[in-house]
């Protein structure tokens, strides 16, 4: 595959309608129509976009529009030819319900699914969702991403395991709410420098279940700069990546030939 050294990314800071699915499949298509304008090579959308997050009928919710916001996304970068990073929505896999983001190619096809690993106990996350399990990464023109949702950007294990494997360019969808502002733009700075890769913060704003979320989506560089950054309404804005930073960061500063794995373990 042909690696392209500079890719457009447009961010959709969406505010998501709590419990409503069809207003938002709605919504979620217009604005991902508005962004393709643009000619960007990836859209990028924000946690449980299809469901909110999240409603107290959330086993329904997500068995009513898991496979519906599937068919939309896959339709959606198939006609515009774009890489849609799905965010993440609801959906029951075997009966359980999941935080799920999905990924889908220029020709509509998914190319991962990731189910978030770390659920937000203190929201009781985990009392209506099951964990995932397992790591994804995918190709976009010829650059090796991830994609993880919101709380798990507090696990910056999970984040150097990612880019040890390879991973250049990370997506981060998220719900995060006030008054831990300051915490999302901590988090994607430090993870975007301690791993020298790019991070991709796609949050929601407005309200739900009278939590307000805070948006400031971000694009970080390896080096840690804030290339574009939201405020604190819906609002698309277009990004584009030069990756060839990733290496010329590495290069000044090499902190994957000069870590001491062995001298991390305990005795």
């Amino acid at each position: 595959m042909v690696r392209l050294s500079k890719l457009k990314v447009a961010v959709i800071q969406m505010d998501v309608a709590l419990g409503k699915p069809d207003a938002n499949y709605i919504k979620m298509e217009k604005l991902v129509r508005e962004a393709a304008r643009s000619k960007p090579d990836i859209v990028v959308l924000p946690e449980s976009w299809n469901t909110g997050y999240f409603p107290i009928n959330i086993i329904e919710q997500a068995e009513f529009s898991g496979k519906n916001a599937v068919e939309i996304m896959s339709k959606l970068a198939r006609e515009l030819k774009i890489y849609l990073v799905g965010g993440s929505i609801s959906e029951i896999d075997n009966g359980l319900v999941v935080n799920t983001a999905k990924v889908f190619n220029r020709q509509g096809l998914e190319i991962a699914s990731y189910q978030k690993i770390h659920l937000f106990s203190p929201g009781e996350e985990n009392k209506f969702y099951t964990a995932g399990n397992k790591i994804v990464t995918f190709d976009i023109d010829g650059h090796k991403c991830s994609v993880v949702i919101c709380y798990d950007l507090r696990f910056p294990e999970l984040i150097r395991r990612l880019t040890l494997d390879g991973v250049e360019i990370l997506f981060v969808p998220a719900e995060w709410p006030h008054p831990r502002l300051e915490h999302w733009r901590t988090l994607q700075k430090a993870r975007a420098i301690e791993n020298q890769i790019f991070v991709i913060g796609c949050n929601g704003v407005g309200l739900g279940n009278g939590v307000k979320f805070c948006g400031h989506s971000s694009v970080i560089s390896p080096w840690g700069e804030i290339l574009k950054e939201g405020e604190e309404k819906e609002e698309i804005f277009l990004t584009e990546l030069d990756t060839d930073e990733i290496n010329e960061v590495r290069r000044r500063i090499p902190v994957f030939t000069d870590r001491r794995y062995s001298c991390y373990q305990l005795s």
